[in-house]
């Protein structure tokens, strides 16, 4: 399949002056794009108070992001071959910038959602076109090198998007989170203009217009459904019942539909490799996990504990460097013993790491909370990169650009459910203790009874985080239990294959 690595001792090929530059170039991007799925959840509570709404609607700053980043995956691909990986990311970029800009100008709780949905158009093509451009630039030879690169903002920028975010609301207005992407996006478009070579096309590839008709409102309603479920009647709600029930049937249509199609969005013959759908599931529940808790953690320190956007971003850092440090590792270990040998570990540190939040007071120490995060971090570094190589073992070579492009929208999808299902369960405990209460956050010390109903109202929550890391350490237990083997080819490197 596509992995690969030098069959002998010799030192390893330069990547040279053209590789570096594409690599610079698409990395920019990536780090804007990937930030922005994080970089709002410190700003939440201040959007919530500017536009007067409640969590269960402006959770959707996040969540519509992380739609639009899943549904516009598979158009990327399509969109390469049609018209060119160098004009579609050029176009990407632009739309990004443009939705920031926008964003930064929202006026209302609806037209900032709007133009976050906007902005993950332009987002979730910059990752799939900027691996392309990266992969035609390098070659195989070089590829191993230059997706590594591209692996770091991968990574790390979910969990570290909220550090920045807190250092740009606590000096400047929650505006500035959308309008930095302006400077960069125009020092990534100008690069792209004169570095990226014209790229080929490919006009004899289809776009499935009838499934993406179906996937898109149909993960849309699916989430909708699950956001409002706070509403009078919980499930039985009229509204709620029928959105899942729409969503539900118009995804079970489109995974129908794609089982037959000549070229669909999804491919689902890559489900009958048994690797491929255990590390997909695992994908879901980690996003879930990763997107949904850091949804929660600042809002947590801010609402809960009274703390800045600066504090609470800061908070989120011990999680970023036990990531960073072991990250790394994880990919090592899975390769030299197996994913199965080294998953596990990852998801139970997963559980641990979050289980003192479930326990945690008005007055629980700031060290215990930090240290609990270090080690959620070694979790997540542990379990990332093993789970995303673990989906391609197995795979043809042809398969694997395929399976990328399904892991990648299964993934966001799984984000995206997760931060709907922790703001439904906040909202319904926050209601539960402060009944006809508006909450906020308050910079400093709160009331004492109102901060412990608060800590109680977030612990419980916390438990359905530390749910999704349980269920996940099930799956992780049916990955590959040996190393990739490789096989030689015919250009000197090997392959790596189950």
């Amino acid at each position: 399949m596509g992995f690969r690595k030098s069959s002998t001792l010799e030192p390893l090929e330069p990547l040279g002056r053209d590789v570096t530059r594409t690599t610079i170039v698409v990395v920019i991007g990536m780090v804007m794009a990937i930030l922005d799925t994080t970089i709002v959840s410190v700003a939440l509570d201040r959007l919530a108070t500017d536009f007067h709404t409640d969590i269960s609607t402006i959770q959707w700053v996040t969540t519509g992001y992380l739609l639009a980043l899943a549904i516009v995956i598979p158009i990327s691909g399509w969109g390469v071959h049609r018209i060119g990986a160098k004009p579609l990311y050029l176009g990407a970029l632009i739309t990004f910038v443009v939705g920031s800009v926008l964003c930064g100008m929202a006026w209302s709780a609806t037209s900032l959602i709007a133009f976050r949905v906007l902005q993950g158009f332009g987002g979730g093509m910059i990752m799939p076109v900027g691996q392309t451009l990266m992969a035609q630039s390098a070659g195989p030879s070089k590829m191993n090198r230059v997706m590594a690169v591209a692996g770091i903002p991968t990574m790390l920028g979910p969990i570290l998007g909220p550090v920045i975010g807190g250092l740009i609301i606590t000096n400047l207005s929650w505006r500035w989170i959308f309008y930095v992407n302006l400077p960069v996006g125009l020092v990534g478009i100008a690069l792209a203009i004169k570095l990226f070579k014209p790229s080929p096309k490919d006009r004899t590839h289809r776009f499935d217009l009838i499934g993406f008709a179906l996937l898109s409102p149909g993960l849309a309603l699916s989430v909708y459904g699950l956001s409002a479920v706070n509403k009078p009647g919980g499930f039985l709600n009229h509204t709620v019942l029928l959105c899942l029930s729409v969503g539900v049937i118009l995804t079970a249509l489109f995974v129908v539909r794609s089982m037959k199609a000549p070229e669909p969005l999804i491919d689902m013959s890559l489900f009958r490799n048994r690797y491929f759908s255990v590390a997909t599931v695992c994908s879901f529940l980690l996003g879930a996990s990763l997107y949904g808790t850091s949804f929660l953690l600042p809002l947590y320190y801010q609402l809960a504990r009274g703390q800045s956007a600066l504090v609470a971003g800061l908070m989120m850092a011990p999680q970023g460097i036990g990531a960073a440090l072991i990250l790394r590792k994880g990919a090592l270990l899975s390769d030299r013993f197996g994913a199965r040998k080294v998953v596990p570990w990852g998801m139970a540190l997963l559980v641990l790491g979050t289980f003192a939040y479930t326990q945690q007071t008005v007055n629980t120490s700031f060290v215990l909370l930090g240290l609990s995060l270090f080690v959620r971090g070694i979790g997540l570094g542990l379990a990332m990169m093993p789970v995303f190589s673990a989906a391609f073992q197995g795979l043809s070579h042809d398969q694997v650009p395929r399976a990328s492009t399904a892991s990648n929208i299964i993934r966001q999808v799984g984000g995206s459910i997760g931060v709907a299902i922790m703001a439904v369960v906040l909202q319904a405990q926050i209601s539960r203790v402060l009944p006809d209460a508006h909450v906020q956050a308050t910079t400093g010390a709160i009331p004492a009874v109102i901060g412990a109903k608060l800590a109680s109202a977030f612990g419980n929550t916390f438990w359905w985080s530390l749910g999704l890391c349980a269920v996940a350490l099930v799956p992780s237990l049916f990955l590959p239990d040996h190393p990739i083997a490789a096989v030689p080819n015919d250009d000197g490197t090997v392959a790596m294959v189950d």
